[in-house]
């Protein structure tokens, strides 16, 4: 590498760290909505960092059954005297894997879609919407029942994809009647004038209007994953391997541990760190919207 090229790439790290910086200082107008971005990064780096820190407690200690918080065990043990700890800190990776799976499927083929039917008009947007209604009319919880009980998921990533395929509709008709609007804005008339093409109108022009929107039911669609996950671990019909939060309460209910005073941890440990990910997802929002409409900065 020559020194011009040495310079060009410090030059882009420098620009890019800028960027950085400036977008973390828009996120920080709103002081809830940046707590709540902590919150997220905090909590994916113990997530898929401390599992390598912490080492998960599997051995099975008779003596040490349902003992409350100590120096030992920070967060108290569980139906087999196993650290309550550990099993919240390797509990995270698949139920955050799972949530982006389905947030990420089920945003793109809303926003594409969706874009396209209201950009489109005329026999797409007829065909789309006609697609779009049929698979509303589906329940999809059953559904999930039954697939559950045909199919194997031996990985949860599996059922996040699933997932994502049947919680687009909503957001895909919310980004149709956003896209008839802004369809007849100026700045897309322009674009039309030049012939721009429609992926480039649609993805350039369109798309980044809404990205306020988008972002926000991204992450509600997130939210709702991972309570789906958690609600079909807690009946056992999701892969019950490995570890996640889900799991945890599934054996807690099973095990009989609300009737055991001192289980109390055992069974909020996993209620408390799945409330903590939906809120800080909620209110992270905040920020996030600050960085896509310039508009609410003066207001935060």
């Amino acid at each position: 590498m020559n020194t011009q090229d040495k310079n060009s790439l410090w030059v882009r790290l420098a620009d890019t760290l800028a960027s950085v910086r400036k977008t973390l200082r828009i996120m920080s107008y709103n002081k809830a909505g940046f707590i709540g971005f902590l919150a997220i990064v905090a909590i994916i780096l113990i997530s898929y960092v401390g599992p390598y820190l912490v080492e998960l407690d599997t051995d099975t200690k008779v003596d040490k059954i349902y003992q409350t918080p100590s120096n030992e065990f920070w967060l108290g043990t569980d139906h087999q005297g196993r650290d309550i700890f550990s099993y919240i800190i390797h509990g995270g990776k698949d139920v955050i894997a799972v949530g982006l799976a389905a947030g990420l499927i089920s945003t793109f083929i809303g926003v594409t879609f969706g874009t396209l039917a209201g950009f489109a008009g005329g026999r797409v947007d007829s065909a789309i919407v006609a697609i779009t209604d049929f698979v509303l009319t589906v329940p999809r919880f059953p559904l999930l029942v039954v697939l559950a009980a045909i199919l194997t998921f031996d990985r949860n990533i599996y059922l996040g994809i699933i997932l994502g395929l049947l919680n687009w509709p909503g957001l895909l008709r919310a980004i149709r009647s956003q896209a008839l609007s802004l369809k007849e804005r100026d700045f897309v008339q322009a674009a039309r004038a030049l012939d721009l093409g429609t992926p480039h109108i649609i993805f350039r022009e369109i798309v980044p209007n809404m990205m306020s929107y988008i972002i926000i039911s991204f992450t509600l669609a997130m939210t709702g994953a991972i309570y789906a996950l958690v609600g079909l671990v807690l009946l056992g019909l999701a892969p019950f391997s490995g570890t996640n939060w889900g799991i945890m309460l599934s054996l807690a209910y099973t095990r009989g541990a609300m009737f055991f005073s001192d289980s109390l941890w055992y069974i909020m440990s996993p209620v408390v760190a799945i409330a903590i990910l939906q809120l800080a997802l909620v209110t992270m929002n905040r920020s996030l919207e600050l960085i896509f409409n310039p508009r609410l900065r003066t207001e935060a």
